[in-house]
């Protein structure tokens, strides 16, 4: 059945509706004869309305994201996956991947506003489809992964900075380290720095991280970037700042502020260009999501 709806000048106007199927994750938009259609296609038409169809996409992905933590939330919070869940963890990122590029290119099409809700469903999206990607064994490698002093128990004295792994390639990312009077480099993050550590100015630091996460976003689609690496570096960066900005320790809800950062713009460049960069090299994704769907988005 077609829905309908009415204009002030009284002409009908048919709507494009959002399709799902029982036990199968994910959803997608269809014009109103029901050929499915990517939701920025949809927005060039006349009689778009992206004020109305934008929140209803993160609303159809917020009950993705509240299902996927309702059926595999012990397998999120650490549980190894049993043999029968990996088909299904596999699905559910790729939908949830789906979900967010989609958003990101029709937000990018309609130019509206930033919108503080679509920084904080594509966040906890990305959150949750990091730790889907851990559990199957899918995350690239954090920056100076295997190269980093192991950390030892206890309060300990040292400098803490955020450093890039090359300056002349910057698509191999950044991570926060801390480096000891004796000269070791232990691992860090954003949560230890903000909440476990004394001295530090929590503005500067994540402005320096804000500013870190734009620049790796910019650049890991270089054609020169290797792929897994490249994606490895921003999901790490990705997901050391969302973690920081959780609305609780159990929490996959993310927080974003309303000021003039930009956080928002900013998480949501970051999330539709992980998935793009996956998009060279993960089969899954690659079934999910259609080729002509891979345009840049605009950056904040």
């Amino acid at each position: 059945m077609v829905s309908l709806a009415y204009r002030t000048d009284h002409r009908p106007m048919t709507l494009p509706r959002i399709l799902t199927l029982d036990d199968v994750w994910g959803f997608t938009w269809a014009r109103p004869d029901g050929t499915p259609s990517w939701l920025a296609d949809l927005l060039t038409g006349a009689d778009a309305e992206p004020h109305r169809w934008l929140p209803t996409h993160l609303k159809a992905l917020d009950e993705e994201l509240i299902a996927l933590a309702g059926r595999y939330g012990d397998v999120l919070g650490g549980r190894s996956a049993a043999a029968g869940e990996q088909e299904q963890l596999t699905a559910a990122y790729a939908a949830v991947d789906r979900a967010c590029l989609e958003y990101a290119e029709a937000a990018d099409t309609a130019r509206l506003p930033e919108d503080i809700r679509a920084g904080q469903i594509l966040g906890s999206a990305a959150l949750m489809g990091i730790r889907c990607r851990a559990v199957l064994g899918l995350v690239g490698p954090a920056p100076f992964d295997g190269e980093l002093d192991p950390p030892p128990r206890g309060v300990i004295a040292g400098r803490a900075g955020l450093h890039p792994v090359s300056r002349s390639e910057p698509w191999r990312g950044s991570r926060w380290l801390v480096r000891t009077d004796d000269g070791r480099r232990l691992p860090a993050t954003l949560s230890m720095l903000l909440g476990d550590s004394s001295g530090v100015d929590r503005q500067a630091t994540l402005r320096e991280h804000r500013e870190a996460l734009a620049v790796v976003t910019a650049a890991v689609l270089d054609p020169a970037a290797d792929p897994i690496t490249a994606s490895g570096a921003l999901d790490w960066l990705l997901f050391d700042w969302l973690m920081a900005h959780r609305d609780g320790p159990d929490s996959a809800a993310v927080q974003v502020d309303s000021g003039p950062t930009g956080d928002a713009a900013v998480i949501v460049a970051a999330v539709a260009t992980s998935v793009r960069t996956r998009l060279r090299f993960d089969p899954a994704l690659m079934a999910a999501i259609p080729e002509r769907s891979c345009r840049s988005t605009r950056r904040p």
